[in-house]
């Protein structure tokens, strides 16, 4: 694929799957209300029909034909009104909205992932067709005179005086198709026997009007003005005919005329009906065609706005964002040169006087890169809305979702971390944690419908995000069961805290659901939830109190480019090593240092002790520094682990810019060896930074 068409297809990419989000907002808006607002009809027909257009441009079929018959369906809907479907066929409209949208998002997933596109997608296609054919009946089955002229649910209306006027001369005809092209297409004749002889190539047999339109020019005035016709000897033919006419360009409107049986004065019976048929071939007329036109005319209204917005390509931010720390570490070797030390006092004040200036325009260009990548938290969040509908049907259970601090910003890469992460846990926590019936939660001193709260909040550093929901909460005597049932206890259940008791539910494969469902229960999946927010330099926690409901919470940081970090040294070597990993730096005497069963060195701090992990033995780096109490201890943290770090000595703190291992060291898997990154110091030197959660599984866990 050149560039090109690479363009284009991200192009289409951010459109479609833009208009899907504001089609999925929506959609749960209107489920709320019980109704769709003439606006938002008129909304969702202009975005399957851009769907519809982007998709056949780009030839992904599937998109193309699914948009095209909710596309169909709205016509309907915004030509008869919304008002015209009882609260039951509304109901039925929303699920298969729903359904629909859940199945271009899988196509669109697809393109993403470059897998090959569904081939046959008829049976989605009929079930929009029946629905549309049923909401087309029942409105139908009022007014008795249309009901005998409806045929399968199409574009069509009752044929009146307008029509039967211009209607052929064919006394075999037991129905006639009466179709209008779109406007200003051009060629009208041609583009007709186009459609004709497509219909033609299916076997159907049939004969058209204006009979020579092929081969006379001066058709095309006819054909504008009162569209062409197909003439069947059988209805079934004619319903055929109708159903493929969707497949067709060009297409205005159609309608399917059964001729009159008996009586000729039946053309001039519904005289108010007639107006009805010229409102619905001729959608786009100026005094008929108002309803239609609205939704043309919303967009440019809001263009205004969207022109202060541009979509900027991510690769471009992440080589903008580089090329900024380039200059921060480029500004940071100029200012700390040796050879400054040999300019003259006054020279020597005058540079560092500008210096200054740069340091603070670097910071400011710092601030304003990373920027450009946050967004808010709240396209996951309203996500999760969509999430809690489905499963309140599918389980029976009365829910309610609120959402705390969705203008949150993030990192964009972050955010698309974290967005499995968030949707795993809510659905754990309808599922297992609130209760299966509202008497159930009465009994318990409860109100009836369960609430489950999903809230962003962020320091200076870093993002807290917590699912909470107020069910049944957890029991930490039951879970140590279930682990000693399971066999994966690692000590005696006397010894494991109520924290660690409650972190058994992310251990790999432990659930406490005693059937498995579509949602099965808390901590399936749940290791794979801490690995992923872990892999962002996350951590997740776990509160919950039998009866009272259960918390998650992810501590997430604002962005991984830049970080702020502690220098320190081993030997010759320099290492890095995040601050918000570090609870404490301290120096021992030799009488504080205890050693356990194993032989291992251990520090008490603060009640509890913790092992001791020397660096300089782990990267086998030669230093003079061996002693404890002649080095410096950190006292590091990390999710659930804690312990402490023997260096040489602190350098000091310093914000630094992340970059990524060389391609060619992924061979030698660093990241399991607690490294996770490097970065560029001021003098030049390189300085590893170090990954306190891997760091603690190299180093404790595989001993």
């Amino acid at each position: 694929m050149d560039n090109g068409m690479e363009s284009m297809l991200d192009t289409y990419l951010f459109e479609t799957n833009s208009l899907l989000d504001n089609l999925d907002e929506m959609l749960m808006q209107d489920e709320k209300l019980g109704d769709f607002p003439p606006d938002d009809v008129n909304e969702i027909f202009r975005i399957m029909h851009t769907i519809k257009g982007s998709s056949a441009m780009m030839e992904f079929g599937s998109l193309s034909s699914i948009a095209h018959h909710i596309e169909d369906l709205f016509f309907y809907i915004r030509d008869k009104g919304i008002d015209s479907l009882d609260p039951q066929h509304k109901k039925e409209l929303f699920n298969l909205m729903f359904r629909s949208e859940d199945c271009l998002r899988g196509e669109v997933e697809k393109v993403e992932n470059g897998e090959p596109l569904s081939t046959d997608m008829d049976s989605f296609a009929a079930e929009i067709n029946n629905f549309l054919k049923k909401i087309s009946g029942a409105a139908q089955e009022e007014p008795a005179a249309e009901a005998p002229q409806k045929a399968g649910g199409e574009q069509t209306e009752a044929a009146s005086g307008l029509a039967l006027e211009h209607l052929p001369d064919d006394k075999e005809a037991v129905c006639f198709l009466h179709i209008f092209l779109d406007e200003g297409i051009g060629m009208e004749n041609l583009r007709a026997y186009m459609i004709i002889n497509a219909l033609k190539e299916c076997e159907l047999d049939f004969r058209y009007y204006p009979e020579n339109m092929e081969a006379n020019p001066d058709s095309c005035a006819s054909i504008i003005e009162n569209g062409f016709f197909m003439a069947f000897n059988s209805t079934d033919t004619a319903a055929k005919a109708s159903d493929l006419l969707r497949t067709q360009s060009y297409i205005r409107s159609y309608e399917l005329i059964e001729v009159p049986a008996e009586e000729p004065e039946a053309p001039p019976q519904p005289e108010a009906p007639s107006q009805q048929l010229a409102a619905a071939p001729q959608v786009s007329d100026a005094p008929p065609a108002s309803k239609p036109k609205a939704p043309a005319k919303q967009p440019q209204q809001g263009t205004p706005v969207k022109q202060n917005l541009i979509s900027v390509s991510l690769m471009k931010l992440d080589s903008l964002q580089n090329l900024v720390g380039e200059i921060v570490i480029t500004e940071s070797m100029v200012t700390s040169s040796p050879e400054l030390n040999q300019l003259s006092r006054d020279a020597y004040d005058n540079f560092m006087k500008s210096a200054r200036q740069l340091r603070k325009l670097t910071d400011d260009l710092q601030d304003i890169a990373m920027s450009l990548r946050m967004v808010p938290i709240s396209g996951v969040f309203q996500k999760m809305s969509r999430i809690v509908r489905d499963m309140k049907q599918k389980l029976g259970k009365d829910v309610r979702l609120t959402l705390i601090g969705e203008d949150t910003e993030v990192d964009k890469t972050i955010v698309d971390s974290i967005q499995d992460p968030i949707m795993h846990m809510v659905r754990n926590a309808i599922d297992h944690g609130i209760e299966d019936t509202a008497d159930e939660r009465i009994r318990a001193g409860k109100n009836g419908q369960g609430e489950v709260i999903l809230s962003a909040t962020h320091t200076s550093s870093e993002v807290v995000i917590s699912i909470s929901d107020d069910g049944k909460g957890m029991n930490p005597e039951k879970l140590l069961a279930k682990a000693r049932d399971k066999g994966i206890l690692t000590k005696p259940e006397s010894e494991y805290s109520r924290k660690e008791a409650l972190g058994l539910v992310m251990l790999p494969g432990f659930s406490t659901n005693q059937t498995v469902t579509e949602y099965s229960g808390r901590g399936v999946g749940m290791d794979v939830v801490k690995k992923n927010v872990e892999s962002v330099g996350g951590v997740v926690s776990l509160a919950s109190e039998e009866g009272k409901g259960t918390t998650f919470t992810m501590k997430i940081p604002l962005t991984l480019a830049i970080v702020d970090g502690m220098r320190v040294t081993v030997g010759n070597s320099i290492f890095t090593i995040p601050i918000s990993n570090i609870r404490q730096s301290f120096k021992v005497a030799p009488d504080e240092v205890i050693r356990d069963e194993n032989g291992r060195e251990i520090i008490e701090r603060m009640g509890s002790f913790y092992p001791v992990v020397r660096l300089h033995q782990f990267y086998n780096i030669e230093t003079e520094v061996t002693n404890l109490d002649e080095g410096i201890l950190l006292w590091v943290e990390t999710s659930d682990r804690s312990f402490c770090l023997f260096v040489d000595e602190l350098v000091g703190e310093q914000q630094v810019v992340v970059k990524p291992l060389p391609a060619f060291l992924s061979y030698f898997e660093l990241k399991d060896y607690g490294i996770s990154g490097c970065t560029i110091l001021g003098d030049g030197n390189i300085s590893i930074i170090l990954d306190i959660q891997s760091l603690h599984a190299a180093t404790l866990e595989n001993i």
